[in-house]
């Protein structure tokens, strides 16, 4: 069996001299014509948010906050995965696995990890391939598929013979998958469930299902286009990305403002610091191309149409991507719990970290 090593985020003073360098010689673009947010991320924020990352973030703290946590690394199949293992106290504990997605990362996991232990679950969260502190691949079959086998065999070579598996984006579709191949889980939860309309919707469409038709023609008009890019191009993204860390702060944090439920701005929900901390793992590691990568491993091929068996619970929060009716998920999954949350959208645990440990002890509660 492959080995476990212990793992410390120790981020070298020339990095964040170089980070530093990088961001005093940026070059702006000019303002957008227009008082909002309708062309993207201003740059007035983007100013302010690049003067903070130079001179009053101070990466030292986070990295240590960070490293309160128990980080491995092993190999799976020739690539050395990151992760984190923090067990609980409790004998009877009961593992769980998390799955972060893009433009995220373990950092999402922060606030919810330590109340899980208290609550009697061992926490796993790994960075997915190219993402993080995981290695990059250096050739093609990374995709949902493959990183589903492997957080088996991860969770296998951790001890674990029985254990449940959470996720949102694409750790919503890895989750999915691996309540399909099932290995050693026994359920999952997500906080984005997949689902389309059933025949005759569109039709007559009732009020929640105008609405979820209404999200979708959104997404697909104004929200989309980083998808199209990363699934088709992610080389050629990644040139600026990789090159300049107000261009990749800018590619993420946009998504933050859209895809949070923030009233309108990301530091409403997130403070600046926790905003930057998840940026900074897209950054120190250059994963802007290798973690676009995985749209293209994964669109435009055809997916796995078996329902998953397993018992599946389902946090759905109201501004998420797209706002799924339960109807639309019943032939998708085998849920036995659904709860339809107040408030937060795309980045549950980072935004709602209460509302979510409580549904996610709920629902594991039921199978531990």
């Amino acid at each position: 069996m492959a080995a476990v090593h212990p793992f410390h985020i120790a981020v070298s003073d020339a990095q964040l001299a170089d980070l530093s360098t990088r961001l005093a010689n940026t070059r702006w673009p000019d303002a957008e014509p227009v008082d909002d947010w309708s062309q993207g991320i201003p740059l007035a924020y983007m100013r302010e948010l690049a003067d903070y990352w130079a001179d009053g973030y101070d990466w030292r703290a986070r990295e240590s906050a960070l490293n309160r946590f128990a980080h491995f690394t092993t190999d799976i199949d020739g690539l050395d995965i990151h992760f984190i293992h923090q067990r609980s106290s409790r004998s009877d504990a009961f593992p769980l696995l998390f799955t972060h997605g893009w433009p995220g990362s373990i950092v999402e996991f922060h606030k919810v990890i330590e109340p899980l232990n208290d609550a009697g679950f061992d926490v796993v969260c790994p960075s997915l391939p190219g993402y993080g502190f995981s290695a990059k691949p250096s050739r093609t079959g990374w995709g949902v598929e493959r990183i589903a086998q492997a957080w088996d065999t991860l969770m296998v070579r951790l001890g674990y013979s029985r254990y449940g598996a959470q996720g949102g984006d694409w750790g919503a579709a890895v989750t999915r998958q691996i309540g399909l191949d099932a290995g050693h889980c026994v359920a999952i939860h997500t906080n984005m469930p997949i689902g389309s309309p059933p025949p005759g919707v569109l039709d007559n469409p009732t009020d929640e299902e105008k609405r979820a038709l209404e999200r979708i023609d959104y997404y697909r008009k104004w929200d989309s286009g980083y998808s199209k890019q990363q699934s088709t191009r992610p080389q050629t993204l990644g040139y600026g990305l990789v090159d300049s860390p107000v261009g990749q702060l800018a590619w993420i944090v946009e998504k933050f403002w859209s895809w949070m439920d923030c009233d309108g701005h990301p530091e409403n929900v997130l403070t600046r610091d926790e905003l930057l901390d998840n940026v900074m793992l897209y950054w120190l590691n250059a994963s802007g191309a290798s973690s676009a990568r995985l749209y293209w491993e994964s669109f435009g091929r055809s997916g796995d149409s078996r329902p998953v068996t397993l018992p599946t619970g389902v946090a759905a929060f109201p501004k998420e991507i797209l706002q799924v009716p339960r109807s639309w998920c019943e032939t998708n999954y085998n849920i036995t719990h659904w709860t339809t949350m107040p408030r937060g959208g795309h980045f549950a645990a980072f935004e709602q970290p209460e509302l979510f440990i409580d549904d996610v002890r709920a629902f594991f509660d039921t199978v531990r």
